[in-house]
């Protein structure tokens, strides 16, 4: 994504707001995904997370570093995965799920607040007559400059994007993917053995469709209806102000 925003030109403060944003998923929201899945295994009857210090927001507990440079660069990246042992589980299928389930649902929340906030700064300028709302759409006032503005709504977009395709990225059933441990809660287990014969192949493949955009170019329609729902969705207890 950096090196896709520097060979567009882009001018270099959206290019700081992105990196800032990135810094911003790798410092506290990834730990918030994997805690997230930490937590929900616990619950469940798993303590493996538990005991290995992995439940817990401390990004130094997370942080991977290859895979942050691969968030900063490319726009997918990965944290160290939080352990899990199903058979701790008083119910194995239904705790996998549940726990896969937590990581992207954490990012999907985040993405909500980001929406929320935008909402919130979009109706105060509103009201200050610095925005008017037109057919559904926001439009800057005629002669008002929003200078360090634009620079917060980009981050915000960038933040919210940002969660949406990390949490759709993760929800690929494709190991190991989160979505992959959700489907194989439903598979029998034969499939399942045969899946993870193969999960080094598989890995290296979902590696390649990363690293070459594939990944991106497939999820970029999905990536751009969910992020407008978000706002959307995010406005309707703002829509009084308009």
């Amino acid at each position: 994504m950096l090196i896709h925003l520097i060979r567009e030109g882009v001018d270099i403060f959206s290019i700081l707001i992105y990196i800032l944003s990135i810094l911003m998923i790798i410092f506290l929201i990834n730990p918030l995904h994997e805690c997230a899945h930490g937590f929900a295994a616990y619950k469940l009857g798993d303590r493996t997370a538990k005991n290995m210090g992995r439940l817990t927001l401390n990004p130094l507990a997370h942080i991977d570093y290859m895979g942050a440079l691969m968030m900063l660069f490319i726009g997918f990246g990965w944290a160290k995965a939080v352990p899990v042992n199903p058979n701790n589980f008083r119910k194995p299928r239904v705790g996998m799920f549940v726990t896969a389930l937590a990581g992207p649902l954490a990012n999907f929340a985040a993405a909500l607040i980001g929406g929320i906030i935008y909402n919130i700064i979009n109706t105060i300028l509103v009201k200050n007559n610095s925005l008017i709302y037109l057919g559904g759409e926001l439009y800057y006032n005629l002669g008002y400059d929003p200078g360090f503005m634009s620079y917060i709504f980009l981050f915000l977009r960038f933040f919210i994007m940002i969660n949406i395709c990390l949490a759709a990225f993760n929800l690929l059933p494709i190991p190991p993917l989160d979505g992959s441990k959700i489907v194989m809660s439903f598979l029998p287990n034969r499939i399942i053995y045969k899946i993870q014969q193969n999960e080094m192949y598989i890995s290296i493949a979902l590696f390649v469709l990363v690293v070459s955009g594939g990944a991106a170019n497939l999820l970029y329609p999905v990536q751009i209806w969910l992020y407008d729902g978000i706002i959307r969705l995010t406005a309707l207890p703002f829509s009084w102000a308009w």
